[in-house]
Order: C-alpha cells, then sequence, then structure tokens
C-alpha cells in the first residue's frame, strides 16, 4: 500500500475498532473491496477472494493475501473462510445490463454463492457485512427512502440484491449468525470499473475526450451519490455494531440531478466539453435518494466527502485538473 493509500484512510481506521483480526474480503480486488483492504491491512490480517475478472491484481494492498478464485466454487470459498472472524462479501456482478442479458448468472454470482458464504460464515462462526443495494427499492413512492419502504426491484440484478439482503437477515433470525446488510446508494471513486457504464466515470471519460457529455432524458432524474471511502466507513461501524441482522442504507441523505452531475464534472475537468442530450433508457429510475437516519443514529454514520470534493479528488486521480 502507498503512503497516499495510507494516509487517505488514517481518519477512518483510528476511528475503527476493527483490529486483530483475520478478514475476508470477497471481491476485495475490486472497487469497495480493495478500499476496505486498505483501510484495514495495517492492523488486521487481510484476506482476498477475487477472480480478477472485475478487479484487479495491482489493487490488493501490500500486506493482504490474495486468494485467487471465485466466489462460487464452494471448495475455494470454503479455504478462504478458514479461521476467519469477519467478512466483507463484496464480490458481485454490478452490471445491470449484464443480469438482465444473463439472469441464472447474475443468480449464481449474486444471490446463489452468497447462501454458500452464509453457510460457510455458519462454520466459523464468524461476523458477514454484506453489499445489497439500492436496486431492492425499484421505482421508489417517494424519496428519501427508508429501509422499510416497499421494494420492486426492476431488474435481475435487483432481485438478486433483495434475495442477498433477505438471506441475510434470516440467517441471524435462524440461526444467530451475526449480518449486516448494507444497502449502497449510487458509490463513485478511484478503481470503478469503466466497463460497468457508471455515470460518473461516463461523464469523466467524455470530458477527457472533449465532450460531449450525454445526459439521457431530460437529466432531471437525481441520483444520491456517495464516495467509496463513506461507504469503507460504514462497512467499519458495520463490522463492531450491535444492531446485527438489520439492514442500513449507505448513502448522503442528498441527491442531485444527473445534469448538475454533468455542469459539476464540467467545472471540476476545467473542460469545454457541451452538455447534450439523448433518449431515456427504457426503465430507468426517476428518483433516488437514501434515508441514512437509521445508520446515523444505529451505527454513527456520518458521510463526509461533498459531491464537489469528491468529483475534484476523483478528476485529479485521473488526472484531468
Amino acid at each position: 500500500m502507498s503512503e497516499g493509500a495510507s494516509a487517505r484512510y488514517d481518519s477512518i481506521a483510528s476511528d475503527s475498532e476493527v483490529s486483530d483480526r483475520t478478514v475476508l474480503i470477497t471481491g476485495g480486488a475490486g472497487f469497495v473491496g480493495s478500499h476496505l483492504a486498505e483501510a484495514l491491512v495495517a492492523d488486521n490480517e487481510v484476506r482476498i477472494l477475487d477472480n480478477l475478472s472485475g478487479g484487479a491484481r495491482a489493487h490488493v494492498p501490500t500486506g493482504a493475501d490474495l486468494v485467487e478464485g471465485d466466489v462460487r466454487d464452494t471448495e475455494t470459498l470454503a479455504d478462504a473462510m478458514a479461521g476467519v472472524d469477519l467478512v466483507f462479501h463484496e464480490a458481485a456482478l454490478v452490471s445491470v445490463e449484464e443480469s438482465v442479458a444473463d439472469p441464472p448468472k447474475s443468480n449464481r454470482i449474486n444471490a446463489a454463492a452468497t447462501v454458500d458464504l452464509l453457510e460457510a460464515a455458519r462454520k466459523e462462526d464468524a461476523r458477514v457485512v454484506l453489499a445489497s443495494s439500492a436496486a431492492i427499492y425499484g421505482h421508489p413512492d417517494s424519496v428519501p427512502v427508508a429501509e422499510g419502504d416497499s421494494k420492486d426491484p426492476t431488474s435481475p440484478y435487483g432481485i438478486d440484491k433483495l434475495a442477498l439482503d433477505h438471506y441475510a437477515r434470516r440467517y441471524h433470525d435462524l440461526y444467530g449468525l451475526e449480518t449486516v446488510p448494507l444497502r449502497y446508494f449510487n458509490v463513485y471513486g478511484p478503481r470503478q470499473n469503466p466497463e460497468y457504464s457508471a455515470v460518473v466515470n461516463v461523464f469523466f471519460q467524455q470530458a477527457a475526450d472533449g465532450g460531449p457529455l450525454t445526459v439521457e432524458g431530460d437529466g432531471e432524474q437525481t441520483r444520491d451519490f456517495v464516495h467509496v471511502r463513506d461507504v469503507v466507513q460504514a462497512n467499519l461501524l458495520a463490522a463492531t455494531t450491535d444492531r446485527v441482522g438489520e439492514p442500513f442504507n449507505v448513502g448522503t441523505g442528498h441527491s442531485v440531478t444527473v445534469n448538475e452531475l454533468a455542469e459539476t464534472v464540467v467545472e471540476v475537468t476545467n473542460s469545454e466539453a457541451e452538455i447534450t442530450h439523448v433518449e431515456t433508457r427504457p426503465g430507468d429510475i426517476r428518483h433516488s435518494e437514501a434515508d441514512i437516519s437509521t445508520a446515523r443514529e444505529e451505527l454513527g454514520y456520518e458521510p463526509t466527502i461533498s459531491l464537489a470534493d469528491g468529483l475534484r479528488t476523483l478528476a485529479a486521480v485521473k488526472g484531468l485538473r
């Protein structure tokens, strides 16, 4: 881990009670997982299970052990789980479009493998913090969205994440396994896989290419963009909370329009790119914003990075400032 990477997580790690643990991070060479590994590796034995299909070996911090393998392989999973105290389950097929194209693959990775992981965790008596998703809510009746609001996912990905969420809570209720599902909203930050076309990445790439930035529809749809560093904070809090068996939204509690996002990207990249509008993507959710009051009250979670600051930092990482 570089000195700069270490510095980024000093303040989070110093407030964390996660130390002297044997920790497994599935998908730990990927986006959120690699940032978690950086935050944990100085004070814990960190093990990473990743097949490197969406992550990279270069993202594994010095001091962490990489088990190269697939979370769907039960023998590999059992070996990676042996002797662990704490699991962060980040491995997933994160592309909504790919889940629509291949629902069985999405189900095997996002739902079925989660059941195998929870079974393995029962044998090890290990706490499991799981990456759920705001996609489980579908088109919300109103915003902000609270954990108890209706859930009607619009894609196989969302359905699979809802199954993961339910399994996590039922494993606590039925077997006493300590589980905490975290429902991520729109996460952004360094190392996000550009192949999955998250809108922040798309806009940065379009700005780098000189534009235009293409906004789908009228651009007045809203999203709650949360920086990966704040997602790490939520995971570390979930690792030590007494409030197990409960789900928590992880966002900022604020939303912006896609138009505003595009304008901010143009500003932070000092770009002269134009912003244009294209057809709306079928099934696109109109409004999304997290109610994070439960995470604030029960976990002590408090987002620390504004969208403008997060985008400015990301522009610098990408060499666009």
